[in-house]
């Protein structure tokens, strides 16, 4: 169905602002998420069993999940698994509520396949996201597919209290989300990307592990960092007890742009693949097999996530590529690697 409808609807969003179609879309589903799912299941349907694995303890239906930055606030998280999504996370999130950056923040380049975000981890706030979980748990209507959390900082929150800001997200979330994400590589907080310093992580990490009480947490890294920043970051996941690395962020590179459109703020899509590999690949080096990896980054095709998959990446993620190549996309990456 999505395969046919898309190009159809695809022209209708892009003639809209970035971000009011990305709002429409969400707004849309949000409105009746479980109607939507059981529309979108008949034709999009689970992954093929031989796709079912397990990482870091989490029982994933499929290697292909949804990145965190398209359902900040979980609105709409019944959908997601219809698409063949094998895991979603949400957010980001932060322990305050925020408006994020100023208008516009968010552009396409659609000749590059490419989307140019500075939203400045606009959301309302982890309580808020808390309580619709524990609806969600409640009412029997939790997905059957892992549902994480990506965490970050507040704005107003100063540096130096990084540390209880993530920490009282966790302690919000526990036992509500199925694992999470340590989300210090935007660019679009001021001073976040600071957080990567192995000497700071080192004291931020255990605590957010102690407040997730044995829930799965993951360290997201930035592809801008430098081949042994990443390996060092990765050695420490694993020395603190991490649960794996997920590679990579959005980057603010420029130079594999064929025109820079002059626009601040983290670029993801298509450009992004070749930087994006070469960190996922460090990461993998690093991690010598005994933490899990997922790949992130520029991945429109099947034979993209193949080559991530076959690298060591126990899993990827999409999401420029889902908004570019439309719902069926998932589908499609799911039918070629079972076909394989």
């Amino acid at each position: 169905m999505f395969d046919l409808t898309y190009p159809v609807v695809r022209p209708i969003l892009f003639s809209m602002d970035a971000e009011r179609a990305h709002e429409f879309a969400l707004n849309t589903l949000s409105i009746a998420p479980r109607w939507w799912a059981g529309i979108a299941s008949i034709t999009s349907g689970k992954p093929h069993a031989s796709l079912a694995r397990e990482v870091a303890g989490l029982k994933l239906a499929g290697p292909v999940g949804l990145a965190a930055g398209l359902d900040k606030d979980g609105i709409a998280i019944p959908f997601w698994p219809s698409l063949g999504f094998g895991f979603i996370e949400m957010g980001t999130v932060t322990a305050h509520a925020q408006a994020g950056n100023p208008k516009p923040r968010m552009f396409r380049l659609v000749d590059e396949g490419a989307i140019i975000n500075r939203m400045g981890f606009n959301n309302h706030g982890s309580e808020d996201l808390a309580k619709r979980l524990r609806v969600l748990r409640e009412d029997g209507h939790w997905p059957t597919v892992p549902v994480g959390v990506n965490i970050g900082k507040s704005k107003i929150t100063p540096l130096d209290e990084a540390t209880e800001d993530y920490v009282t997200s966790t302690v919000r979330l526990q036992g509500l989300a199925d694992y999470f994400t340590v989300n210090v590589s935007s660019p679009n907080t001021p001073g976040l990307r600071s957080l990567q310093d192995r000497d700071v992580l080192a004291d931020m990490l255990p605590p957010i592990l102690e407040a997730a009480k044995g829930t799965p947490v993951f360290l997201k890294l930035a592809p801008d960092l430098a081949d042994e920043g990443v390996a060092d970051l990765v050695h420490l996941a694993r020395e603190v007890g991490m649960s794996g690395i997920i590679a990579s962020n959005t980057t603010i590179r420029r130079d594999m742009l064929q025109l820079d459109p002059n626009e601040g703020g983290g670029l993801s899509g298509r450009p992004l693949k070749p930087l994006a590999r070469h960190c996922i690949q460090v990461a993998l080096d690093a991690a010598s097999g005994k933490l899990p990896v997922i790949g992130v980054g520029g991945i429109h095709t099947a034979e993209q996530a193949r080559e991530l998959l076959d690298a060591g990446c126990a899993a990827v993620q999409v999401y420029t590529g889902f908004i570019y190549k439309g719902p069926g996309l998932i589908g499609r990456i799911h039918r070629e690697l079972a076909a394989r």
